[in-house]
């Protein structure tokens, strides 16, 4: 079997690379049999922008290379990655997506759906830590009044126990 891998170093400057790499039958490793750049990838097809379809192309400077992904779905997922990555990463000569569907190309791109995701995650626990600190701040103030309430009624009990010992 063979694979596409999008891969970004974490040094800055970033460097961007497309890596195919095989799995051969019966073994667990991967042979790496070509990598680019981004800078040499020109154009990316998604073949029909009209149909959900597993097939895309990929041109770099030097080569051509066809591939079809398990599923239409996972085509989708790895174009918009790759699209993000190059508007993200690249800023002279970002490649052409071509009859690739516009959704890909748009702010609602699962990127941004995970990302407003989280964010609402962080918002929810947010909200709920704040509630959970205004309870903590009543029950402290509760504890503060039983607190002085039994202390008055120990002095109180006390005078009391006093005053008819004699």
């Amino acid at each position: 079997m063979t694979f596409i891998c999008l891969s970004v170093t974490n040094r800055k400057p970033s460097q961007l690379s497309i890596t195919k790499v095989k799995q051969f039958v019966g073994s667990s490793a991967f042979t790496k049999r070509s990598m680019w750049t981004i800078d040499q990838l020109q154009q990316i097809n998604g073949i029909d922008p009209n149909r959900d379809c597993p097939e895309f192309d990929l041109t770099f400077d030097n080569a051509f290379d066809q591939w079809a992904a398990s599923s239409a779905g996972e085509k989708c997922t790895f174009v918009q990655i790759l699209h993000h990555t190059c508007q993200r990463y690249t800023p002279n000569k970002k490649p052409e997506f071509v009859n690739c569907q516009a959704k890909l190309m748009g702010g609602n791109s699962i990127l941004h759906t995970a990302a407003d995701s989280v964010t609402s995650a962080v918002q929810k626990a947010s909200q709920a830590l704040n509630e959970r600190g205004e309870r903590l701040g009543r029950a402290e103030d509760k504890t503060a009044d039983m607190m002085n309430s039994s202390e008055q009624f120990a002095v109180t009990a006390h005078k009391l126990a006093m005053k008819h010992k004699c």
